[in-house]
């Protein structure tokens, strides 16, 4: 038997070769970097959302030392017998963003005082509104920045008056920030057996 050769038959020389062989690296080349890409997208992603999660179960505000209070007189007596206003001095956690006292809600409740929304005034604070005392170490607005401390003050006579009731020695009450962004931050205190003029709450 013989072979026959159909003439100018080329075979796939190496030059040919070579050429598939780069287009074969090129796509593998383009299609690794579309991978890597799309992994480094899903990981970063991935790290927003536990991010905005990690914000969004945390509190951006903590309380910088105690909570004061202030007795009053309720009644026609002469003597102290219900907390009048508290101050508590908030400042950022640890790592936490700055907070806007002016966009912040603060709810306060207690035993025959049902949950109350304060929002701020620049003013004496009311059954409505809270207001801020003093601020140090702070720029002149309402933001708190890192290294800032407000004394918050809530008129907690009026709230109760609202509710036609008072707080009174040894019962209890809580008080919820409500920042713009982030978890709320709730403090709960107790009046003590015998209301004073100035009293620090435990």
């Amino acid at each position: 038997m013989s072979n026959k050769f159909v003439k100018n038959e080329k075979g796939f020389t190496g030059l040919e070769a070579a050429i598939v062989l780069i287009a074969f690296v090129v796509v593998a080349a383009v299609f690794s970097y579309v991978m890597l890409g799309a992994g480094f997208f899903t990981t970063q992603k991935s790290q927003e959302v536990v991010h905005t999660g990690v914000t969004q179960a945390s509190s951006s505000v903590e309380l910088s030392g105690n909570v004061i209070s202030q007795g009053g007189i309720e009644g026609a007596g002469t003597v102290l017998n219900e907390i009048d206003t508290v101050d508590m001095f908030m400042q950022l956690t640890s790592g936490g963003s700055e907070v806007d006292i002016g966009k912040t809600l603060i709810v306060v409740s207690a035993p025959g005082i049902p949950p109350t929304e304060l929002t701020y005034v620049a003013g004496v604070p009311t059954a409505s509104k809270f207001g801020i005392r003093e601020a140090f170490n702070d720029n002149g607005d309402l933001i708190v920045d890192k290294g800032e401390t407000f004394d918050i003050q809530i008129d907690l006579d009026a709230i109760a008056n609202a509710a036609s009731t008072t707080i009174g020695a040894n019962k209890d009450f809580t008080v919820e920030i409500k920042p713009p962004s982030g978890a709320p931050y709730i403090v709960r205190r107790v009046a003590p057996p015998t209301i004073k003029a100035i009293m620090t709450l435990v």
